[in-house]
């Protein structure tokens, strides 16, 4: 009798451990998948939860049809230990193939190439090569930057190093910016994101050639999970939404520009506090960030309320006379206040005026862009998207189509005619960044928000 009853469960049992990798993670209804919180990962902004790996690993789990549940071990070896011991179904974490890790883990198909680059603060003098360091250098543990220098002090024998379980690759980056470090190594998308915040990092030379990022598994011959992976890649690289991605996360933060960053982070510091308790209200009116409201006026007029363009718009958001009384905003344009009640009026106006569909951040890249060229154009931009076969609802895709509307081929097929296409493309992308380095700083609380006696309301600025 109680073989009998034990056998269903023993076959049961049997069953289940049968099942391959794909069949548990679907009859289980749960992708698991360890990530690190970083900017070039999974992190969460006002907009909500963000980062390529997230939306990579969010598109997945919607491939397969199951729930997400995003883990960040406190590491880098954590999670590499962590996938090793099958504790997630998936490391996506900004990972390089190398031939260590290939040795104890699956990887998925590369989805990105970086290059890994020596990094120092200026005003110590740049080395050449690693013969020439003279100082201390960190980098994180168990990473492949560790690896790599491990094979080059066969090259280079005097080469030494440090490895750090216990910090990230920002926190290293931000301690040469300190000064407490005086190199280290971290991948290119990682040096491009992180130099807006600390302007002052350099990079001394490339420390090897491009080198691959994909996705890890657990080790073993079952690679069911693993060969979806890569049928969800290849349809990602198919229809564009890959290149989408990257261009998303990474097309707006290529051109850095120190000098610019640098006097923005001051004027951070001395023109923003008299205006940010009406960036504040207004957000709170309309539903915005006020970070977001402050970097279009930063955009706009550097934070002067008495700027004036040369055709003839005014005041901190740059409005025209006939926006602020179709607003219901009778006072000057040089009224500080008003125009910045304007102005956060005028972009919650244009973003009801976009199709409910379209999510953030994307509905307010593209708000932005018909702030700056006017909605028409925009709306002419997007058919030129769609008719081409791209997304007319996304930014990274209208910001390839803008700048045709200076092409007379293009702008005689449209509805509004000649725009300057490629300035709303340069406005949006700069608020971009603004926006992300005020929210870093209040964030952060990096830098004390106070009122310099060098700046008042009613200094002129040049």
């Amino acid at each position: 009798m109680r073989l009998t009853l034990f056998l269903p469960v023993l076959l049961l049992l049997g069953c289940d451990l049968q099942k391959s990798h794909l069949d548990r993670v679907q009859s289980e209804g749960e992708l698991v998948v360890l990530t690190r919180n970083g900017a070039t990962t999974y992190y969460t902004d006002p907009f909500g939860p963000t980062g390529l790996e997230y939306e990579l690993a969010k598109g997945f789990a919607e491939f397969l049809d199951v729930e997400l549940r995003l883990e960040t071990p406190d590491t880098l070896s954590d999670i590499l230990d962590g996938i090793q011991a099958g504790r997630g179904d998936i490391a996506a974490a900004g990972l390089t193939i190398t031939d260590a890790r290939k040795r104890v883990l699956n990887f998925g198909p590369a989805y990105q190439h970086i290059t890994p680059q020596l990094v120092y603060r200026s005003g110590r003098r740049a080395p050449k090569s690693l013969e020439e360091l003279g100082g201390s250098l960190e980098v994180v543990g168990q990473s492949s930057h560790a690896e790599k220098l491990r094979s080059l002090q066969q090259t280079y024998p005097g080469l030494s190093f440090q490895e750090n379980s216990e910090m990230e690759s920002e926190e290293l980056l931000y301690l040469v910016w300190e000064q407490v470090l005086d190199f280290t190594v971290a991948d290119s998308n990682e040096v491009a994101i992180n130099r807006r915040f600390y302007p002052e990092l350099r990079v001394a030379f490339d420390i090897s050639a491009p080198e691959p990022l994909a996705w890890a598994f657990p080790p073993g011959e079952d690679t069911s999970l693993l060969e979806k992976a890569r049928e969800y890649f290849d349809e990602l690289n198919r229809s564009g939404k890959l290149a989408q991605l990257l261009e998303h996360y990474y097309g707006y933060v290529s051109d850095f520009d120190y000098v610019g960053t640098r006097r923005y982070m001051k004027h951070i510091k001395e023109r923003l506090p008299p205006f940010r308790k009406w960036f504040e209200a207004s957000g709170e009116s309309t539903g915005e960030d006020w970070r977001l409201l402050a970097a279009v006026g930063y955009q706009e007029s550097h934070w002067n309320p008495k700027a004036v363009s040369p055709t003839g718009v005014r005041g901190m958001m740059m409005l025209t006379q006939d926006t602020m009384r179709h607003l219901g905003i009778n006072k000057s344009r040089h009224d500080a206040q008003a125009s910045i009640k304007g102005g956060s009026r005028y972009l919650a106006s244009i973003k009801q005026k976009l199709p409910e569909r379209i999510e953030d951040p994307d509905r307010t890249w593209l708000a932005l862009a018909a702030y700056n060229t006017g909605f028409g154009h925009l709306e002419d931009a997007r058919i030129l998207a769609q008719d081409a076969g791209a997304d007319p609802d996304k930014w990274a895709d209208v910001k390839k189509f803008l700048p045709l509307l200076s092409q007379k081929k293009w702008y005689k097929k449209t509805r509004y005619g000649y725009a300057r296409g490629r300035e709303p493309v340069r406005y949006v992308e700069n608020i971009r960044s603004y926006y992300d380095i005020l929210v870093w700083i209040t964030d952060k609380d990096r830098l004390p928000i106070e009122v310099s006696p060098a700046f008042r309301i009613d200094t002129p600025v040049l």
